[in-house]
């Protein structure tokens, strides 16, 4: 059981309520998927120029702050250390990197050209707070990008408690496009875009439908089966064609933002 805010669409989920046969870990990805998904999200970040300055909030491994600082970006950012995985050497030593959740770490580098997180605030128990805090991290007219699972899309809707979106156990929120809009604008953002992405989260339906065909526990989660990875590739023409056509199928939003004040053109 999840609540759905009749007016702006926002889902809050409680797990003791809505256990949805959650895997024990907040990871529950595939390592190949996530290079795609880096690769793609980072020319995403990256079609207005290198930015200078660069902030990652839940930067994990150090994987996309790696391709920025070797673009020429001054890397940094925060992470709780969710995952509690090694985080990549030249980003730990070059970078400026901490740890804790961006609402309620202090002393963090400010004035950055772009501030991201990737499938973050769908984790975070005070998502204003921590818009607040990623707004005040940019420069005037700086950039914030992030994506997030789509609340509104049809995966809620037609798998329920199956959508794999539920068996990470520290998902506790999902946004959707009116939600994520409010919430930036309430941050003090302007020029603020919510997109339906295309290529992001492809294996979602394959893993749902997994999820719905054999509902079971799956302490390492069902993208850890061989078979739902041969599945979710073998799907991709259908998955791909079904977003191109119906917008709502796509699983993921991003916001695209800016702090006010300086050049609309700036990185």
């Amino acid at each position: 059981m999840v609540e759905r805010c009749e007016r702006c669409g926002h889902v809050l989920r409680d797990l003791g309520r809505c256990p949805a046969d959650h895997r024990d870990l907040a990871y529950g990805g595939e390592p190949t998927l996530d290079r795609i998904r880096l690769d793609l999200t980072h020319r995403e970040l990256v079609r207005e120029g290198v930015p200078d300055r660069v902030f990652e909030i839940g930067y994990g491994a150090g994987s996309m702050l790696r391709r920025f600082r070797d673009a020429g970006a001054a890397v940094a950012g925060v992470d709780p250390d969710q995952l509690q995985v090694d985080v990549d050497p030249v980003v730990r030593a070059e970078g400026d990197l901490r740890v804790g959740g961006i609402e309620d770490t202090d002393g963090l580098p400010g004035d950055q050209d772009l501030v991201y997180g990737i499938h973050v605030l769908e984790h975070v128990t005070d998502p204003h707070r921590a818009l607040a805090a990623s707004l005040a991290l940019l420069r005037p007219g700086g950039r914030a990008s992030f994506l997030t699972p789509a609340g509104d899309g049809d995966g809620l809707g037609r798998y329920g408690a199956a959508w794999w979106m539920l068996e990470d156990p520290t998902h506790v929120r999902f946004f959707s496009a009116d939600s994520l809009a409010r919430a930036a604008a309430d941050a003090g953002f302007v020029d603020i875009e919510v997109r339906r992405l295309l290529l992001d989260s492809l294996s979602v339906d394959a893993a749902s439908l997994a999820r719905a065909l054999r509902p079971r526990s799956r302490p390492r989660g069902v993208l850890g089966s061989r078979a739902v990875l041969v599945g979710a590739v073998a799907s991709l023409p259908v998955v791909i064609g079904q977003r191109l056509v119906r917008p709502r199928s796509r699983a993921t939003l991003q916001l695209i933002a800016r702090r006010p004040g300086g050049h609309r053109g700036c990185p």
